[in-house]
């Protein structure tokens, strides 16, 4: 049985504001999230258009658009979620750039490798792992979901990754739960997480149907949608989509998905630069 993990971030965080909150996208899979006096930034990949990554094996893959704002133009973060170890998800510039004290959730395999470059606040954790990280009265719960980066055999040459639970919760209650899917395709182990979370607020899907070799190894369009239908959220933010040229499945496959399926109204669509601001009702806000 694992372990309780907790970590405990400086500040006291009184009178955080728990009835709004806010996703801004800076592009590819990096959002900035605030909400309960938390600052959270996801898959920091700030590269400009042009620029490329290395996807391991040789493969490379250009960057065809650019991040909303420059890394140097972030707010103060108290933690990052990493999906996994891919440079268009922690790149040369997060590398180069980011505190190295700024704790940094993630996998087993991204935090050994993350520790390597200098990160001192690594924090790892394990498919349906949790680590509690408390600020103040104010407590955060993130869960380690199952995610596959590919099919069969293949998933093994690529790096491990995690979809990641984050529920906002004080005196004993959770106020908001948001879901990201990290790189992986709809698969058998994902129907655990709506019996187990059968209520998630919003949720963030990573799309874009990366291929490598003709093999799909994340979400299009059509997965977009199962991936909806499967876990059931209140609302659900496409990302990761359009950045990068192995990016084979355009934003516009999953909006005709989504019209098909009859689910416009639960799917919100930003564009780099957009915020989506949600409210809460907190049993707080409801007591007053």
């Amino acid at each position: 049985m694992n372990t309780a993990k907790e970590l405990v971030l400086p500040g006291d965080n009184t009178n955080p504001d728990l009835e709004n909150g806010s996703v801004f996208f800076v592009g590819t899979a990096t959002v900035i999230l605030r909400y309960a006096g938390f600052t959270i930034l996801t898959d920091p990949n700030f590269l400009h258009q042009g620029d490329h990554v290395h996807l391991g094996y040789g493969l490379r893959s250009q960057r065809v658009t650019d991040p909303a704002i420059a890394i140097e133009e972030l707010p103060p973060l108290d933690l990052v979620v990493l999906s996994h170890m891919h440079e268009d998800h922690f790149d040369r510039v997060a590398e180069q750039k980011l505190d190295k004290s700024l704790p940094i959730v993630s996998t087993p395999h991204a935090t050994k490798s993350l520790k390597k470059k200098g990160f001192n606040a690594t924090q790892a954790i394990d498919t349906w792992e949790s680590i509690t990280v408390r600020k103040g009265e104010q407590s955060l719960k993130i869960t380690s979901m199952p995610g596959r980066h590919g099919p069969g055999i293949l998933a093994a040459a690529l790096p491990p990754v995690m979809g990641s639970m984050l529920e906002f919760q004080s005196t004993g209650q959770t106020h908001f739960c948001l879901y990201i899917t990290g790189d992986t395709l709809v698969y058998e182990q994902l129907k655990e997480i709506p019996k187990r979370y059968p209520n998630i607020d919003l949720a963030l899907l990573h799309l874009g149907g990366t291929k490598v070799f003709g093999i799909l190894l994340t979400m299009n369009g059509r997965q977009g949608v199962e991936a909806i239908q499967l876990i059931s959220p209140q609302a659900a933010i496409p990302i990761h989509y359009n950045d990068y040229t192995v990016f084979k499945s355009p934003l516009e496959d999953f909006k005709a998905a989504v019209v098909l399926a009859e689910l416009e109204d639960r799917v919100k669509y930003l564009k780099h630069g957009d915020t989506y601001n949600f409210q809460v009702r907190t049993q707080i806000a409801k007591e007053n």
